[in-house]
């Protein structure tokens, strides 16, 4: 099971559909926006926002090669959304809480961009219950090690996944759903975890966590497979946490 299967669930269960109007923040290159905008068609709207203008850029390229004509993006902040925007019927952060130093104030912001009645939806890794695996598997426990020590390091907070519904509440929303789900690695079903890593590379090697030898992302996602591979093991490497909470006034 990959996250953007999780993610689209998730958003469906939360009431996404044809016509609504949802707001993406913490969009980056746009890979929920991209699920939102299918969900809701060509009458529904999509506004991707983000604070990084050069992942803007690649997140409004893609738009235009899949041919999404009900997306936009800005550049802004979560807590400030502009009032431009209008108001919408969903707002969904995908791995964007964790990074916040006040969630709960980042929660009371966004929620002004979002009508009475809609629902804010959130999903969030937490690395309490990982990894499992029954064999070894170095290799990946090594790449996992990489990821979660550099949040670390960045001050994420690594367990926002099972924050999530006391934020959601203490933000003033009333919690509907929380769910829990797993990425798992098989041997048939590996994950393209080297585009992911080469993406956040440079957070890596500026953390001091791994340098790019050691990390090799050239060839990471075959040495990845050949393990499982070798191995004939199943990985769970991440725990995914997805909330929804009502804005009810």
């Amino acid at each position: 099971m990959n996250e953007e299967d999780m993610t689209e669930r998730l958003l469906l269960a939360a009431g996404v559909g044809p016509g609504s109007t949802v707001l993406d923040v913490g969009c980056g290159y746009g890979r929920v926006t991209q699920i939102a905008a299918r969900l809701v068609g060509g009458q529904g709207r999509v506004l991707g926002l983000d604070r990084d203008a050069s992942s803007l850029v690649v997140a409004r390229q893609r738009a235009r090669e899949l041919g999404l004509s009900n997306v936009s993006f800005a550049q802004g902040d979560l807590r400030l959304v502009p009032s431009e925007h209008g108001l919408f019927d969903v707002a969904v952060g995908r791995r964007v809480l964790m990074y916040q130093s006040d969630a709960v104030a980042a929660v009371v912001g966004l929620a002004r961009a979002v009508r009475v009645g809609g629902v804010l939806v959130f999903q969030d890794l937490d690395s309490t219950m990982g990894p499992g695996r029954l064999t070894p598997l170095p290799l990946h426990e090594r790449v996992r090690s990489w990821i979660w020590t550099m949040l670390e390091r960045e001050g994420a907070d690594v367990h926002m996944g099972l924050h999530l519904p006391s934020v959601l509440e203490d933000a003033g929303l009333s919690v509907e759903h929380v769910s829990c789900e797993a990425v798992v690695h098989t041997p048939k079903t590996p994950h393209r975890v080297g585009e992911m890593i080469r993406a956040i590379l440079p957070r890596i090697i500026e953390s001091g966590v791994a340098t790019a030898e050691d990390i090799d992302v050239d060839t990471l996602d075959q040495r990845l497979a050949e393990e499982l591979r070798s191995a004939n093991a199943a990985y769970i490497s991440d725990v995914v946490v997805g909330a929804w909470a009502r804005k009810l006034a």
